[in-house]
């Protein structure tokens, strides 16, 4: 998929106020810090697309992108370790689920993991209600850069073990690196796939 537009559309806390359109859409979620913005930078070949920051928590939103006027790109805020208020997290929680839940446009969510970590009970719990709430879901391993190939592979490989103690079958996976624009083709290729069939 060759990448000729892409353009911030809206930000809001509320899903029912999300576009009322019949695009396609594709939500990326991760834990805070594991390099969403970073990545969708580096999809869309735009430098400041999705607003990067060291602190992490950045994406407080629901950011909608247009894609080649043909599909949209979900930028939603980061679950864990965001330096933000409890009230302020139920509120997103809220708001996440709520999109997830009541959006009928999207069509899979991307969720978003640093492949130098073991695997971190929040996101095994965030895709297990993915998967209890029949939302499609793929992985997206994140940082690929920082590791050596054996590293990465051993990584993603314990990740996997570890779904299937609970999955009969396991979600895509694609394996990034923003630095180094691994895993672009890949991603926007699957992307490109799955609406050719819609």
């Amino acid at each position: 998929m060759i990448i000729k537009s892409a353009n911030f559309i809206v930000s809001n806390s509320d899903a029912k106020k999300c576009p009322d359109s019949h695009l396609p859409e594709y939500a990326f979620i991760g834990r805070s810090n594991v390099g969403k913005s970073s990545l969708i930078n580096m999809l869309t070949k735009r430098k400041s697309l999705a607003k990067t920051s060291g602190r992490p928590g950045k994406t407080q939103l629901i950011n909608h992108f247009l894609i080649n006027e043909e599909w949209h790109l979900v930028d939603l805020p980061g679950y864990g370790y965001a330096r933000v208020s409890k009230k302020e997290k139920k509120t997103f929680q809220k708001f996440i689920t709520d999109y997830f839940k009541h959006r009928k446009q999207l069509i899979s969510a991307f969720v978003l993991i640093d492949v130098r970590h073991e695997p971190q009970k929040i996101d095994l719990e965030f895709m297990q209600w993915l998967g209890e709430n029949m939302i499609p879901f793929s992985i997206i391993f994140t940082k690929a850069d920082k590791l050596k190939p054996n590293a990465i592979e051993r990584n993603v490989q314990q990740y996997l073990d570890k779904l299937l103690e609970t999955w009969e079958a396991l979600p895509p996976h694609f394996i990034t690196s923003s630095a180094k624009e691994v895993g672009r083709e890949e991603l926007l290729g699957y992307i490109e796939e799955v609406n050719s069939k819609l």
